[in-house]
């Protein structure tokens, strides 16, 4: 019985991360959604802070 591995090839095509779709790229570089993501953060941040605290 023959069992044959899949192993990709070294800097073929099928090596690299697929190419973020036009959507992705709008939303990275988008100032606003960054912005929000930012102050969502660092609510999250300052929950387990202040959580650590009391």
């Amino acid at each position: 019985m023959k069992t044959e591995i899949e192993k990709t090839i070294p800097y073929s095509e099928m090596s690299y991360a697929t190419e973020p779709t036009r959507w992705t790229k709008f939303w990275r570089r988008s100032f606003i959604f960054q912005l929000i993501r930012f102050f969502v953060l660092n609510l999250k941040i300052m929950r387990i802070v202040v959580g650590g605290h009391s």
